[in-house]
């Protein structure tokens, strides 16, 4: 699918990005695709008894919500992205020690990667949600790699604490479903819920 066609399904302009990612920034830019930024002001914390598929979609819903209700028209995309392993969500670290703790978690192991969206029309309220799910392994990490990465700061702002498209990489030994999903945006995810929302009547 050429962008030029992801760009036909925002019925509503201005499309707006209601996140503050760099990442998730990057992968519409690289999709050429003609957006604004808008970050919401939500607390991204975990329901008990929330399941990851649950959390993601409800965050990723209220994140929208709150930039669509500022505005008269538009289309809002929201995400929220976490890693799963042994029935704990492993959000953002709080600081370098909480990073390497999680990296020490998520050594040698597979883990999942969940990512909620949300789309909303903000002209009358119309909306579609959706999951996306990747499982990734990681390879056997030794202190000193865990040390020396927290060191570099490129996981402190990371589910997981890592950046599978970045230095990341080399902690990463393989991936069963959509990369974009682990960097925070599924694009054919993206383009189902654009679709969805078209098909509903204003």
């Amino acid at each position: 699918m050429s962008c030029s066609l992801i760009e036909g399904l925002i019925t509503e302009r201005p499309f707006v990005l209601a996140s503050g990612s760099p990442r998730r920034k990057r992968i519409l830019d690289g999709l050429d695709l003609d957006f604004e930024i808008e970050t919401p002001g939500i607390e991204e914390n975990e329901e008990p008894g929330e399941t990851p598929d649950e959390h993601v979609v409800r965050l990723a819903g209220l994140k929208a919500a709150e930039v669509a209700k500022r505005r008269s028209s538009g289309t809002i995309l929201a995400a929220d992205t976490v890693v799963f392993l042994d029935g704990v969500l492993l959000g953002k670290p709080a600081d370098p020690t909480d990073a390497a703790r999680m990296l020490r978690t998520i050594s040698g192991r597979r883990h999942e990667v969940f990512t909620g969206l949300s789309v909303v029309r903000c002209s009358d309220g119309a909306k579609a949600a959706g999951l996306e799910r990747t499982r990734v392994l990681v390879r056997e990490l030794s202190d000193r790699e865990i040390e020396g990465y927290v060191a570099g700061g490129e996981p402190l702002d990371k589910a997981g604490s890592y950046a599978i498209q970045e230095c990341g990489a080399a902690l990463v030994s393989g991936i069963d479903g959509c990369f974009y999903n682990v960097v925070g945006l599924p694009v054919v995810r993206l383009i189902r819920l654009l679709e969805e929302l078209r098909g509903v009547p204003r």
